[in-house]
């Protein structure tokens, strides 16, 4: 008898957790939702710690009405987050030509990662010398500070090992 209402016990708890993940979801999948501007617990329309969750205080982009170019005085920061997904959330950053930029790079997950950007081609065979970020630990913050000279193309990648081969990079547009 007991197990009995154990196992009842069971299943209601994984129909709660089902309805709250799907509720969750539901919120966040509609234009103007407050998750989808970028909710506090990393709930957006990519799911936990998806898309929502990274725009949290990054300064806006070029073509926004609140744009201000970063300086070398004053960059403009932009946050990214690094996932256990192997993936950057954003995964395109656009600047403008001779912008000056301090990425605020978040692990959120179990696994380590780094953070380099630079030059595309000098990126995608991790040349040493570029500027970057190593050892990045869960839940752990770290900022680079980068000075974008030049029209491009420019890049942003993880270097730990099976990382950027699992497709963990991401792209800088340039705009005049």
């Amino acid at each position: 008898m007991a197990e009995r209402r154990v196992a009842w016990l069971g299943i209601g708890l994984v129909l709660a957790g089902i309805i709250l993940i799907m509720t969750a979801a539901a919120l966040g999948s509609g234009p103007g939702s407050r998750y989808s501007q970028g909710a506090p617990w990393g709930f957006g329309p990519g799911g936990m710690m998806g898309p929502g969750a990274a725009d949290i205080g990054s300064a806006p982009d070029p073509g926004s009405p609140r744009f201000v170019a970063g300086t070398i005085s004053a960059p403009r920061v932009v946050r990214i987050i690094a996932r256990d997904a192997l993936r950057f959330y954003p995964d395109v950053v656009v600047v403008t030509q001779g912008e000056t930029i301090t990425f605020e790079v978040t692990t959120m997950g179990m696994t380590s990662h780094e953070f380099m950007v630079g030059p595309a081609a000098e990126v995608a065979v991790d040349t040493a010398g570029t500027p970057e970020i190593a050892d990045i630990a869960m839940m752990q913050t770290k900022s680079l500070t980068y000075t974008f000279t030049g029209p491009g193309p420019f890049a942003f990648a993880c270097h730990v090992p099976g990382h950027f081969e699992a497709g963990m990079a991401g792209t800088i547009a340039v705009v005049p």
